[in-house]
C-alpha cells in the first residue's frame, strides 16, 4: 500500500514543498497540508503502517528521521533537531518511540511548530 491510496498526491507534494528547507518542518502544518488531519482513525492507522517501516508497532527515531521520504521518495531527511523535537512532542511515555494512538491524536489535533 502507498500513501497515495490514503492521501492525494497533490496534497503530499504541497506538504513536502512547504518544508524543503532544513529545520522548517512543522508537524501540525504538515499534517494539515497533506490532509492527514482530516482522515479517520482507520486511515491514520493505514498511514502509520506505512511509516512503521520495520512493522514493530511503533515509529522509532531512526524511522522518524526518514518521515518525509516515506511520503515522497527523494524528499529530504529530517534534521537531528527536527527528529528529536518531533519525537519529544509525540513520545508520551519517553520510551523513544511513537505509538499508533499518539499519531491519531497528533493528526487530529496537531502539534505546534518545532524550534
Amino acid at each position: 500500500m502507498s500513501l497515495s491510496s490514503v492521501l492525494s498526491a497533490d496534497a503530499i507534494d504541497s506538504a513536502i514543498k512547504d518544508c524543503q528547507a532544513p529545520d522548517s518542518f512543522c508537524p501540525k502544518k504538515f499534517f494539515q497540508l497533506c490532509g492527514l488531519s482530516k482522515k479517520s482513525p482507520q486511515d491514520v492507522k493505514k498511514v502509520f503502517g506505512i511509516l512503521d517501516n520495520d512493522a514493530s508497532g511503533f515509529i522509532e527515531e531512526e524511522e522518524l528521521k526518514f518521515f518525509l521520504q516515506r511520503f515522497r521518495p527523494g524528499a529530504r531527511v529530517l534534521t537531528d533537531k527536527e527528529t528529536k523535537a518531533f519525537l519529544n512532542a509525540a513520545d508520551d511515555d519517553s520510551d523513544g518511540k511513537i505509538g499508533f494512538l499518539i499519531l491519531i491524536c497528533a493528526a487530529a489535533a496537531g502539534w505546534g511548530c518545532l524550534g
